[in-house]
């Protein structure tokens, strides 16, 4: 799907692409470095990975064998095209074949709602939990706010909200999500949609909430909505790496990042990379240089411990 540039928006120069064993010496500018920050234990709960409409960086394996190589604890694999589950558990099997015991890296699979799967298709939510996916993503290239952002006709959208309301179908898929405890994910809908779904799924129960990047142009909520949203409903606020600015273009989105945290807390954000470009670091390389970059500028090693660690594992469940 097309993403183009919004009018307002400058176009910025892609991040350079780093490979492994490059962190060293390339560390973001600006930042004073302090001790080199551990990957030991780190989630990450949004990778984009191959097979996909666009190439991605790493394939499932490669993804898996980074985060075995680094120490990570787990990461949720996550296509705009249906669902990762499947994909996240012949992983998990090769780790265990290949691997034996010898680390406890576990990679998580999940579902988004764009039209691939049919939209608000609570059947399909109900086989992918079945299956064993942890996130729910509302629709990302299939939201009515990512198509009108994209200046694409929006007659084909897959709707969350109907006359201020979400449509009968997302409150089945709450009910599903609740039984299993899974996580949502508000992905690209508006500001406007997000708090109207938010409101109704914790009226459903839904106990893990998480604002999908809310720092990016296409989702766009003010700094005040996401404090309100933290204040209001106690949500997770997942901040990541950079944001596609269309055309091959990414803005780092370290220094708002920063801000964000001082302004709502770290017990409210969760540090994820989005990451998985080609234009972009390898994910260990992303999830490296965000996690030095907060340090150098001030937040203490162990609440970046708990943006990276606690948050995530708590929603996922694990101990």
């Amino acid at each position: 799907m097309r993403e183009a540039c919004p009018s307002k928006a400058r176009a910025f120069t892609a991040l350079p692409v780093r490979k492994r064993g490059d962190y060293e010496t390339n560390v973001m500018k600006g930042a004073k470095t302090m001790s080199k920050v551990s990957l030991k234990g780190v989630i990450d709960m949004h990778v984009h990975t191959n097979p996909d409409l666009r190439l991605r960086a790493y394939d499932d394996f490669e993804l898996m064998e980074a985060g075995i190589r680094v120490g990570a604890r787990a990461i949720v694999i996550k296509t705009h095209q249906g669902t990762t589950m499947d994909r996240a558990y012949l992983c998990n099997r090769h780790n265990k074949i290949v691997h034996g015991n010898t680390n406890d890296f576990t990679m998580y699979g999940s579902i988004t709602l764009n039209k691939v799967v049919g939209g608000i298709n609570p059947k399909a939510v109900d086989t992918a939990l079945k299956l064993g996916a942890r996130v729910v993503w509302l629709p990302t290239q299939s939201a009515r706010n990512h198509m009108v952002k994209n200046k694409l006709d929006p007659a084909g959208c897959v709707d969350v909200v109907r006359d201020g309301k979400i449509v009968p179908e997302l409150k089945d898929v709450f009910d599903l999500m609740k039984d299993h405890n899974a996580v949502l994910g508000t992905a690209h809908v508006s500001p406007g949609e997000a708090f109207v779904v938010v409101e109704a799924a914790r009226n459903a129960g839904i106990k893990n909430i998480v604002i999908t990047h809310p720092e990016w142009w296409i989702v766009d909520m003010s700094v005040e909505d996401q404090v309100r949203m933290v204040k209001d409903y106690n949500v997770i606020l997942e901040r990541c790496y950079a944001q596609n600015m269309g055309g091959g273009k990414y803005k780092s989105n370290l220094p708002s990042n920063l801000e964000i945290i001082k302004e709502v807390g770290y017990k409210n954000v969760m540090v994820d990379t989005d990451g998985g470009q080609t234009e972009n670091p390898h994910w260990e390389i992303a999830m490296a240089e965000y996690m030095q970059y907060l340090v150098d500028n001030g937040i203490p090693e162990e609440h970046v411990y708990y943006m990276t660690h606690t948050i995530p594992a708590g929603l996922l469940g694990i101990e």
